[in-house]
């Protein structure tokens, strides 16, 4: 897994550092994670939202890969550890108050998602069935077989 090396975020100023300053000083949430949408690059499409601790953002900016916090696992996640659908970093964007980042990717493999779809938003809400909320499935094939990429879990 890639080094974080000695990265050092800015301090957390004040207002006018915060939005408009040159220092990068991410603020983190009381888990000490910050959102983080992955975005392809050539063609904007939002493959994913996850999760960056302090490590996994310093990991990602020092090797120009993605490398996540996994919330249900408790752990550092490198995108692609497992499926080999690495994401090549081409910016990394924060937004005014730098507590959400927008991480625009070469998504190598195609499949962002681990169930096996591009994106992780491969579903949208649409009408309703029996009085419930319906969903519709927007991608019609899966880019690989979650089961022999990752096999039974």
């Amino acid at each position: 897994m890639c080094e974080s090396c000695d990265i050092q975020f800015g301090e957390r100023g004040d207002k006018a550092q915060l939005e408009e300053g040159p220092l990068f000083a991410p603020k983190f949430d009381k888990d000490g994670l910050i959102t983080a949408i992955a975005q392809d690059h050539a063609t904007g499409k939002v493959l994913m939202v996850a999760y960056m601790n302090d490590v996994s953002l310093k990991k990602s900016i020092a090797c120009g890969e993605a490398v996540y916090f996994s919330r249900s696992r408790q752990k550092l996640w490198h995108k692609g550890e497992e499926s080999g659908n690495v994401q090549k970093i081409k910016a990394i964007y924060t937004d005014c108050d730098q507590d959400a980042l927008v991480i625009e990717v070469e998504q190598v493999g195609n499949a962002a998602c681990h169930v096996g779809y591009n994106s992780c938003f491969y579903r949208k809400v649409d009408g309703t069935t029996d009085g419930k909320v319906a969903l519709t499935t927007t991608e019609t094939q899966k880019v690989f077989d979650p089961a022999k990429v990752y096999g039974k879990k």
